[in-house]
């Protein structure tokens, strides 16, 4: 379920909304007069969404390349190009 505060209770009670971000680990929807405005969230949970929003895209890009046909590389092919990096090769 949302987390929706009123935009007046991030300047009053500012360590109460970081708490709620931090301990469930959810954005908080601020909203002015009614009206969503901002979503506040703990700088974890921040990077997470980033992560999942690149991966997301480089998947979008492999689902592109393999529907135009393009080929791709091969499981082992893979596995040596990720010992070569692991080994400094």
């Amino acid at each position: 379920m949302p987390i929706i505060k009123p935009i007046s209770n991030l300047r009053n009670q500012t360590r109460n909304i970081a708490s709620l971000c931090h301990e469930q680990d959810e954005h908080v929807y601020l909203t002015t007069n009614g009206e969503g405005d901002l979503v506040v969230m703990s700088i974890e949970h921040y990077e997470r969404l980033k992560a999942r929003v690149e991966l997301f895209g480089k998947l979008a890009v492999a689902q592109a390349q393999v529907a135009s046909g393009e080929k791709g590389l091969t499981h082992s092919q893979v596995i040596k190009k990720l010992r070569q990096r692991l080994h400094g090769k």
